[in-house]
């Protein structure tokens, strides 16, 4: 049986009635840059995500990065996150000239420890990024709680979390501003790049919609300097198609979650994914951890499943990085993580059989 680690077309076949008519409607309209699609893809993101103000980019990575600009992040700041991301997190407080500032993670829920922010902090630090990683939220009551005692802001990193959620709050809607990405494989993907900042601040709104339009606050008229990050009608179309089923997708991805963690739970030497109490997981990523895991991917690959690493090399041992000074050892839960990763097939139209398959060839290889 062959299992792929994402089924973009399987996706794509259940909706390509509504694909055909939206793309049409953006021919027809001529609404290739911005526009209307992607004005009401705002006006519904913003209203999924229980925010005020949604603002449709060109990917994540710009999301990150404007919303930063857009709260002053500048040269010589510092800004606070997790070696344990993809680097997008990182660029975009390089590319403001800041730094990086990382703290480990925790063990058991892989999101930022926020008991070792305090001591990460100095006159210089002006903001904090946590990162829910895999499509659960990070722990935020006292992420926000320290960020207020401080004068922080807080960017939540919700690029894998579309729909999750932190004791009922839906993840990127708790700090001064939310960033997602609609890269083809999240929860909520694109067919092509695009992303969104969410915010509840009318200042950070006006904001990041001159800053991702040349700083224009009307048409040749540039406030500030800005950037080209605008997001194109054809993708604003797609994404009003499919916001009105990632529930139900996300529904599927945490019932294909239950049954890998039933089927594995007794599994030793492999370590399960945990949903903490306060989270609604939506399983973006659905990753375990075991020690001989290249072996485990090899034997798998052989078996025709696909498997992944998210991600084999935290932040700050990347040689984009190398400039921080910080060395193997420096952040070590979030380096033994990264060694012991697997991420295992999963996306909404995974079906029972090809979990099952999967995890009795686990079970196989722990056993031999």
């Amino acid at each position: 049986m062959k299992v792929p680690f994402l089924d973009l077309k399987a996706q794509y076949n259940s909706l390509k009635d509504e694909i055909s008519v939206a793309f049409q409607e953006v021919m027809d309209n001529t609404a290739f840059a911005g526009g209307k699609f992607v004005a009401q893809f705002e006006g519904e993101f913003a209203s999924y995500c229980q925010t005020d103000f949604a603002i449709a980019v060109n990917s994540g990575t710009s999301a990150l990065w404007l919303a930063l600009l857009a709260l002053g992040i500048d040269e010589g700041d510092e800004v606070i996150t997790v070696p344990s991301t993809f680097i997008a997190t990182a660029e975009a407080i390089s590319f403001c000239g800041a730094k990086p500032v990382f703290v480990d993670i925790d063990e058991k829920l892989y999101n930022m420890n926020p008991e070792l922010i305090e001591a990460a902090i100095n006159e210089r630090t002006k903001a904090i990024i946590p990162v829910h990683l895999f499509g659960q939220p990070a722990d935020m009551d006292p992420i926000l709680t320290i960020a207020k005692k401080y004068r922080l802001y807080v960017i939540e990193d919700a690029c894998q979390a579309h729909g999750a959620e932190y004791k009922g709050k839906r993840a990127g809607s708790m700090g001064d501003a939310g960033c997602f990405s609609f890269y083809p494989g999240k929860n909520l993907g694109a067919y092509g790049e695009g992303g969104a900042v969410i915010t509840n601040k009318i200042e950070i709104n006006e904001k990041i919609r001159m800053l991702r339009d040349h700083g224009q606050s009307k048409k040749y008229y540039h406030a500030m300097i800005g950037w080209n990050a605008r997001m194109d009608g054809f993708q604003g179309a797609i994404l009003n198609v499919k916001l009105k089923r990632l529930a139900v997708w996300n529904e599927a991805r945490r019932n294909n979650a239950m049954l890998y963690n039933k089927l594995l739970n007794d599994v030793e030497g492999v370590v399960i994914p945990r949903e903490a109490d306060y989270a609604k997981h939506v399983y973006h990523v659905y990753a375990i951890r075991m020690q001989n895991r290249d072996e485990l991917m090899k034997f798998l690959a052989e078996k025709e499943i696909s498997t992944g690493i998210h991600y084999p090399i935290p932040v700050h041992l990347q040689e984009a990085y190398q400039f921080l000074g910080l060395g193997e050892g420096s952040f070590p839960v979030a380096e033994k993580c990264a060694k012991e990763f697997v991420s295992l097939p999963m996306f909404p139209e995974l079906d029972d059989a090809q979990i099952e398959f999967t995890v009795e060839q686990i079970k196989q290889f722990m056993a031999s």
